[in-house]
């Protein structure tokens, strides 16, 4: 082996373990529950549907968009156990930044209080 070589081999090496070390340093249990969540988002007419589950637990939220209003509904549940159902009603349709908007906060809601947990 070359002295280039082993010198490069050494360095990837090095670097290799550094990445690793910060790595470790890194909240596990911050980084597990936020990896945990399997997130779906579907476009459902001009609004949007997301879907988050972790394990037994469901967070759900639909837009509805139509020429006349708009309807935004949540719910959580755990197994078959419902937490939060609720909805609203918007006297107006929703622009497609709104919905992106409302769709980004409450993925980022769920991810903060699910890895509170």
């Amino acid at each position: 082996m070359s002295r280039r070589s082993s010198l490069t081999l050494r360095i990837s090496t090095l670097v290799w373990i550094a990445l690793l070390g910060m790595g470790l340093l890194a909240s596990p249990s911050a980084v597990s529950a936020a990896e945990d969540l399997q997130i779906e988002i579907t476009k459902k007419g001009l609004g949007k549907e997301v879907v988050i589950t972790q394990g037994a637990r469901e967070w759900f939220m639909l837009i509805e968009v139509t020429p006349e209003n708009s309807v935004v509904l949540r719910q959580e549940k755990e197994q078959d156990r419902y937490l939060v159902d609720e909805s609203e009603t918007h006297d107006r349709p929703m622009t497609a930044g709104e919905v992106d908007a409302a769709i980004a906060d409450y993925v980022n809601s769920v991810k903060t209080r699910a890895t509170k947990k």
